[in-house]
């Protein structure tokens, strides 16, 4: 494969005058790490730094850059989806990802013809723009659940290891849908699952792919993603199923005018039906600040899973299908083919008019940013199972660094992902710098950041019941008012350490809609709240997440 290149604003041989705003901010983040130049390259086959000697038992994580991206993007190559490989590849390079994920629907016509020639596409597309990092992967239908992002690392077998996984292990193609609780075929197909994930751990310890990832995709889009299964999947392959999605892509569902007076962010529009898991509120179906409510509810399912004390990450991505307001349309099939004959929908056709959409281009509204000490594939692989990973919508921010670190340290502490051995009683000095936007994002919006609030947890191991979805030690602890705080800027919020193990993450927002959350004041004073129907006007109401850090008291 082509040897990987800098990105431009990584590159010291791109003068800054021809990068833009957004280039310009990020190669002096990139600066500040102490990462600019030789220092971060990294060709595409190599292996990228492993963190730091001590990462979780109390030393220095290293230094890290954030590469931007998405792991949920379809093309032609999807049965229902409408823009050419190149249009998207664009697209995300127009709004600055560094890294995305094709990941397309399985069907019996991606498997025998779609795989292999979107295969082609994107080893030309590696060859010719070496700065876009570029994978494939597979949209999963789970058996019993929802869908799966599945990506690999490149090499030689990415595409077979995809295509055979998905004539293996697709719960459609296989008619392993049933989910529902009592049902006959259930238990096979939830059992299937399991096993397909565990297939692709050990095609990985195998060495048959460098690397495979997992993510459950919007999770309580239908509420066929019960609690017990997604610890399921996480404790059959904890290396491979790493996280979810924190919140959907189509954010551009509810602009108002758009789709309709009912519709909603992420098009959760559904109601709970016989497949749905019975233990999830009604409220559980809608989408917070854009935000899943597994992610969104403090002391909800998510934190309900890091309470258990291991690492269970959030993305965010565009899922894109159809841009709003785009105004291409779908090809004519020829006579005579059909997605199950060739694999690959006809080009679009670029029309006068307005096509009706949900979604946004990649980058253009939801980025995932991912702590790397290198530049490269298995870089941005490795990044994301340590879990050094934010989020954000709007391009809220130009960059965030957080770190945990002894009260009287002197070394650079842990970050997202990590962990921190401690005794009873140390204190220490949660440091959080932010660096606000620097320029308007794409829908022309200088976006401000009105507050960042800390959110704490106690661990108590694993749980009793695996469908159990409430963390109810978990709560906001602090909430700082950074209203018109401009450039750099570092808050240091101490955390005493108790007699018990916790973890704590950040949310933040620009203020413009909040109140109780789910489970409410006491846990959550001024959190995520749904819109109105029709009425979700995304660029008003966007948000930025992290990881955890966990503490681990040991004494």
């Amino acid at each position: 494969m082509t040897e990987q290149q800098l990105p431009a604003w990584a590159d010291p041989s791109v003068p800054p005058a021809v990068l833009d705003a957004q280039g310009v901010s990020r190669r002096g983040l990139l600066r500040r790490a102490g990462l600019f130049g030789a220092a971060f390259a990294l060709g595409g086959a190599a292996t990228p730094a492993v963190a730091a000697a001590g990462r979780g038992h109390g030393g220095d994580d290293p230094r890290l850059a954030y590469l931007v991206g998405d792991h949920h993007v379809h093309s032609v190559y999807s049965h229902d989806a409408k823009y050419t490989f190149s249009q998207q590849a664009r697209a995300a390079a127009r709004y600055g990802l560094d890294w995305m994920v094709f990941n397309e629907h399985s069907n019996f016509g991606h498997a025998s013809y779609g795989a292999a020639l979107e295969h082609e596409e994107i080893l030309g597309a590696r060859a010719a723009n070496p700065r876009q990092l570029i994978f494939q992967g597979l949209e999963w239908y789970i058996p019993a659940a929802e869908h799966c992002t599945v990506f690999a690392a490149p090499g030689p077998h990415e595409t077979d290891l995809l295509t055979r996984f998905e004539l293996a292990y697709d719960g459609k193609l296989l008619n392993y849908t049933e989910g529902a609780a009592g049902a006959a075929d259930t238990a096979r197909n939830e059992a299937h699952a399991v096993k397909a994930v565990r297939w692709l751990a050990e095609q990985r310890r195998t060495g048959y792919v460098d690397d495979v990832l997992v993510f459950a995709n919007h999770p309580l889009r239908l509420g066929i993603d019960s609690p017990h299964e997604m610890r399921n999947w996480r404790d059959a392959a904890p290396e491979i199923v790493i996280g979810m999605e924190g919140a959907p892509g189509a954010q551009g569902a509810a602009i108002p005018g758009l789709r309709g007076a009912t519709s909603i962010r992420g098009e959760y529009e559904n109601k709970p039906s016989a497949q749905s898991w019975a233990g999830y509120p009604a409220d559980a179906y809608l989408t917070y600040g854009g935000f899943d409510w597994a992610t969104a509810t403090v002391g909800g399912l998510w934190d309900s899973m890091l309470a258990e004390g291991r690492l269970f990450s959030v993305t965010t991505n565009s899922d894109n299908h159809r841009t709003v307001l785009d105004t291409w349309k779908n090809g004519d099939w020829p006579a005579g083919q059909n997605f199950d004959n060739t694999g690959r929908l006809p080009d679009p056709v670029h029309t006068d008019t307005p096509q009706p959409g949900s979604d946004f281009w990649p980058g253009q509204f939801s980025r995932t940013h991912v702590g790397v000490t290198r530049y490269g594939y298995r870089a941005v692989m490795t990044g994301l199972r340590e879990g050094r990973v934010w989020l954000d919508h709007g391009h809220l921010l130009d960059g965030l660094e957080i770190r945990l670190r002894r009260e009287h340290g002197t070394g650079r502490g842990v970050t997202l992902g990590g962990r921190l051995r401690v005794r009873k009683g140390e204190k220490l000095t949660l440091e959080i710098t932010v660096t606000s936007a620097s320029r308007p994002n794409p829908q022309g919006i200088l976006p401000q950041l009105a507050h960042v609030d800390v959110i704490r947890g106690a661990v108590r191991g694993a749980v009793s019941d695996r469908d159990t979805w409430r963390a109810p030690d978990t709560r906001v602890v602090r909430t700082t008012d950074v209203s018109g705080r401009k450039g750099t800027y570092t808050l240091r919020i101490p955390v005493a350490v108790g007699d018990e193990s916790c973890y704590l993450r950040l949310r933040g927002s620009d203020g413009n809609r909040n109140g109780t959350g789910y489970l409410g004041a006491s846990v959550d004073p001024h959190g995520p709240i749904p819109h109105e129907p029709g009425n979700g006007d995304p660029w008003a109401d966007t948000w930025f997440y992290s990881n955890p850090i966990f503490v681990d008291v040991v004494g």
